[in-house]
């Protein structure tokens, strides 16, 4: 078993070899972070228009989640100091009161083509409907590579809203987030539904508000994991419930409290070469799925098994083959950190991962407030702006928390001051 201990206070070096001693990286993965292997900008150039450079983030480790009885080291890409350390700290209270459990609802992506001028909407709804079976049909045959991998058009609905008619197709795009799969289908079914409707194609092209695609992740903490005096663990406890209720009535508390969640999404979205900005818009549109912007998760206190439970859905409509996925060696080492995951499996980790992420900041507002953990990390920050060495960085970081200010020209002072007077004692 792998021990984690003092993982954080290790170098990025040791980290490395930590992983690779430890079978959790491939020697050539290893490879790759020991020689920093980026992007090359020739492939870059391929992925984009007028490329002038390439941009690099910290890539970090939350090891150690423990999802459906099987432990995984998730891959973080995030410039924000907190995220990985909450996560990893959440990750380790709830492996101890069992993990995360999670649930796949459905993996298929939607497709729509909107139609307009039908002079009888009711008779164009029917003529569309009557022919579906060769709608289907004739999706499938605009892209029969997926239906040889078992994927391909599942589904065909009609809704009437306002002076639209809208199709939608439901199609399995198996491991791809099938974006362009998908709008081939839609692009190839709009002839035969303007024939069939009598009317005309605004647009075809698929949904990033993914419906059919969502995923569940649940978990449970037990209270002396909140603390470890019980009556401060019951009180804990209710204030995460309160929380809760109040991120689903408060639109303003919602879209912080969502943003938290996505902290830890956008990051091992990021570090698996996926689009973030479609799981950011199908998530915050099924949070105003009510009609009022609400808070994704929902957390409740259970008295009586002396538990908080979690509970997370979004549509997750993630890939593992397909895009830009293969292209970066960033990427190709994150899937074999995660042990090269299938795409339901990849989409259960990381709604779990935005669940940890959403109890750790949870739990730090009703508890000391969020700026208690956030000030170290900030602080280191700032030294690093100044221009700190790795060994100038701990007395700078102490003496910044003891200072009045907490800001970039107290940090340069104080490393003056250090560089200036090397053998002074420092408290």
């Amino acid at each position: 078993m792998v021990s984690w201990t003092g993982f954080a206070k290790k170098s990025p070096q040791e980290r490395r070899q930590a992983l690779k001693n430890n079978q959790a990286l491939s020697p050539a993965s290893f490879e790759k972070l020991n020689k920093e292997e980026l992007l090359p900008l020739e492939t870059a150039n391929q992925m984009t228009e007028n490329l002038i450079g390439r941009l690099a983030l910290p890539m970090s480790l939350a090891p150690d989640f423990l999802v459906n009885g099987q432990t995984y080291n998730l891959p973080m890409v995030t410039e924000e100091p907190s995220v990985v350390a909450a996560a990893s700290y959440a990750a380790k209270l709830i492996k101890r009161s069992g993990g995360f459990t999670t649930e796949i609802h459905q993996r298929q992506m939607l497709g729509q083509v909107a139609l307009t001028g039908c002079s009888d909407w009711q008779s164009a709804k029917e003529a569309i409907l009557a022919g579906k079976a060769d709608l289907i049909d004739l999706a499938n045959q605009a892209h029969p590579s997926i239906v040889k991998r078992g994927g391909g058009a599942r589904e065909l609905t009609v809704e009437q809203k306002e002076n639209f008619l809208i199709v939608y197709l439901a199609v399995d795009t198996q491991e791809a987030m099938g974006a362009n799969m998908v709008n081939t289908m839609m692009e190839a079914l709009v002839p035969k539904l303007e024939e069939l409707s009598g009317g005309q194609s605004l647009m075809a092209i698929l949904s990033n508000y993914a419906t059919d695609s969502l995923v569940t992740a649940q978990c449970a903490v037990d209270l002396r994991f909140l603390s470890r005096n019980k009556e401060e663990a019951k009180k804990l406890a209710e204030k995460l419930e309160q929380a809760s209720q109040l991120a689903q009535i408060d639109p303003y508390r919602a879209s912080t409290h969502n943003k938290g969640i996505f902290n830890g999404i956008d990051a091992l979205v990021l570090a698996t070469g996926n689009d973030w900005r479609a799981i950011e818009a199908g998530g915050h549109t099924y949070a105003a799925a009510s009609g009022s912007y609400r808070g994704l998760s929902q957390w409740t206190y259970d008295k009586e098994a002396g538990k908080v439970k979690g509970r997370l859905t979004l549509p997750m409509p993630i890939a593992t083959k397909g895009g830009s996925i293969g292209l970066n060696p960033s990427v190709t080492v994150a899937f074999d950190l995660l042990g090269q995951p299938d795409a339901k499996t990849l989409a259960g980790l990381i709604v779990s991962l935005g669940l940890a992420q959403n109890f750790a900041a949870l739990k730090a507002l009703v508890g000391k407030g969020i700026q208690a953990g956030h000030m170290k990390l900030q602080a280191k920050s700032l030294a690093l702006l100044a221009g700190a060495t790795e060994r100038e960085i701990p007395p700078l970081v102490q003496e910044l928390l003891a200072a009045q200010h907490l800001n970039l020209e107290t940090a340069q002072k104080i490393l003056d001051d250090i560089r200036n007077n090397p053998n002074a004692k420092r408290t």
